[in-house]
């Protein structure tokens, strides 16, 4: 008798907690859900982004070290290959900085990097401490 008693009002509970909420409007709920994926939408893209932009520098780094040791090694001309593959990766990480601060400490590092392939195409000796500023400025922005 007491095991049916307690399904009784079990079941007497479900209703009315089911006739409650469907009397209730389901606008905030929707509401608070939409808003919740749109913040977790948020996070994972700029999660994506920082992911991009620190990938590019770690390659544009490889390169950099690269490029010295072909310098180290007299091999102007693949160190230029790496200094240019380095500009490359700098690119993709300006594509995934998505402050323009960072974008445009960036920009000025590529443009060095560019400024020094240009100098060892030309012709001119580059410097091994050239390189050395090269990744000293891309380890400040990877600690970003």
């Amino acid at each position: 008798m007491l095991r049916f008693l307690g399904l009784l009002v079990l079941l007497a509970a479900t209703f009315a907690l089911g006739y409650v909420t469907g009397q209730l409007p389901l606008n905030p709920l929707t509401e608070k859900v939409r808003e919740l994926s749109r913040n977790v939408l948020d996070t994972t893209l700029g999660m994506e982004y920082d992911l991009r932009r620190r990938q590019g520098l770690l390659e544009a780094k490889a390169h950099l070290i690269q490029a010295k040791a072909h310098l180290l090694d007299r091999n102007y001309g693949s160190a230029g290959k790496e200094l240019a593959e380095a500009v490359d990766a700098l690119e993709q990480a300006i594509q995934g900085a998505k402050d323009s601060a960072v974008a445009a400490k960036l920009r000025t590092v590529s443009g060095q990097v560019r400024e020094a392939r240009l100098e060892l195409t030309i012709g001119k000796k580059l410097a091994p401490s050239a390189i050395d500023d090269l990744q000293g400025a891309l380890d400040i922005l990877l600690r970003k």
